[in-house]
């Protein structure tokens, strides 16, 4: 026996208002049904079926990288029960098959787990169930006087009393293939929405004498569906503050946990400071004692302890060593690599460089395409001329370079240890002996030049 999952996400999700399919739209900067691919990741390591429809082609060319990925297509929308009926063939009687929706997002592996633990032979269907203050809208779960559930009503069906019930279907399930194959094939849309209702399966499993388990969630982030952008936009902020809470659990202090998202992973060491309106994206990690001061971007990057990145930057795809000082207002760009106690000041953009322990940019400068050796100094509005319109070249700097303010290094140049630039000049050929390099014109003053003046309109 093993589990097979079916992802159900067909649909067109119209109250979306977009031309991307619902299933697309994005929670923490992640698709939906990509948060669902993830969770059944961890519950089944054979191949998951996911039932597609309304932008079928696009769903499946966003997920073409997941060979484990099984694409079915279901060209007619006649109900939930008609698309677990497009899986049949990718699932054995045997098997046990789970049931997940891909606009429900965030359940917890554990939850499905429980749910997965009740089924046997007794019980070849399990269901999880909430109890909700309002259940407007939602399946009701139906149960006998011995509290066992013997069926569940859609609200277009339920009568006034079934309406009263707060504990509803959400949808989520897992059945024993043989029996799910049997009842899928019994269905009827004979309903008040002409169509499969796959909830029909609940009262199918009573009729044959079997009984139905139940599972309840955590809390109802678990098994919140989206079905417009309000919505989404809810989940989004219950979402990250679910992320902000678990980040103080672990010992991170923010200064305050309504402003700072995670889109992505973010893996922490011990006391590290996050400041306001904070964005991490991708897979960032951050070591111990690291400060992130506000307004910050941070993506696809490792941070070793020590470091402090003042107000204002932007990183990306960066690794940077301890006890650096970034910012305020820096840009690092991706395949930038900083060894330990390195500065790079405010206004400093930096990309594909790599920069020596100790070594200083600190004001208003450009460094790209760079080797830079250890304790070197790069004066303010200094440019590294990388690109020569077509190609990229690289700029070479040994260890204790002094490079003056205001100072253009054009590549492809090397310069050797202990090479000091003066400010001001335009460096195109190597430098290989010490002292001091300078490259400027010739200062004159032209005693003649008059300074324009104004023109005065003229009175009409």
């Amino acid at each position: 026996m093993s589990i097979q999952v079916i992802i159900l996400a067909a649909g067109k999700g119209s109250r979306m208002r977009s031309k991307l399919p619902k299933v697309l739209q994005p929670l923490a900067a992640i698709p939906l049904l990509e948060h669902v691919i993830k969770l059944a990741k961890t519950l089944a390591t054979d191949k998951i079926s996911t039932v597609v429809g309304h932008g079928a082609e696009l769903v499946k060319e966003v997920f073409a990288k997941h060979d484990y990925l099984i694409f079915i297509e279901q060209t007619q929308q006649l109900g939930t029960g008609h698309a677990v009926m497009q899986a049949d063939e990718h699932y054995a009687d045997d098997d046990t098959v789970l049931i997940l929706y891909g606009d429900v997002p965030l359940t917890k592996p554990t939850t499905l787990q429980n749910l997965l633990d009740l089924v046997s032979d007794s019980h070849p269907l399990s269901i999880l169930t909430i109890s909700l203050a309002d259940s407007t809208g939602y399946g009701r779960i139906i149960r006998d006087s011995n509290n066992k559930v013997i069926a569940i009503v859609e609200e277009k069906d339920a009568t006034l009393e079934q309406k009263q019930v707060k504990e509803v279907n959400t949808g989520i399930m897992a059945v024993k293939g043989f029996y799910l194959r049997s009842w899928l094939a019994k269905l009827s849309c004979d309903n008040a929405q002409d169509e499969y209702y796959l909830t029909d399966i609940i009262a199918m499993c009573v009729a044959d004498g079997l009984q139905v388990a139940t599972a309840k969630p955590s809390g109802e982030i678990e098994v919140l569906g989206v079905n417009n952008k309000q919505q989404l936009q809810d989940l989004e902020r219950d979402f990250q503050q679910q992320l902000a809470t678990g980040l103080m659990e672990q010992g991170v202090t923010l200064i305050d946990a309504d402003r700072v998202d995670i889109r992505g992973e973010l893996e922490v060491g011990t006391d590290v400071l996050i400041d306001v309106n904070t964005i991490f994206e991708g897979k960032v990690t951050l070591g111990d004692n690291v400060t992130i001061g506000s307004h910050c971007y941070i993506r696809n990057t490792e941070i070793a302890s020590g470091t402090v990145v003042e107000p204002f930057s932007h990183i990306d795809g960066a690794m940077l060593g301890k006890d650096c000082q970034i910012g305020p207002y820096a840009r690092i760009r991706p395949d930038t690599n900083l060894d330990d106690n390195v500065k790079i000041g405010n206004f400093v953009e930096t990309k594909k460089t790599n920069i020596g322990k100790g070594s200083k940019v600190n004001h208003l400068s450009y460094v790209g395409d760079t080797i830079m050796g250890k304790d070197c100094n790069i004066g303010a509005g200094t440019i590294t001329c990388n690109y020569d319109g077509v190609n990229k070249h690289q700029t070479v700097l040994g260890d204790k370079v002094f490079v003056g303010s205001a100072s253009q290094l054009i590549a492809p140049v090397n310069l050797t240890d202990n090479v000091t630039i003066g400010a001001g000049s335009t460096i195109a050929k190597n430098v290989t002996e010490e002292g001091l390099t300078l490259s400027r014109a010739k200062q004159i003053s032209i005693r003649s030049w008059k300074k324009p003046v104004k023109e005065q309109p003229l009175i009409k």
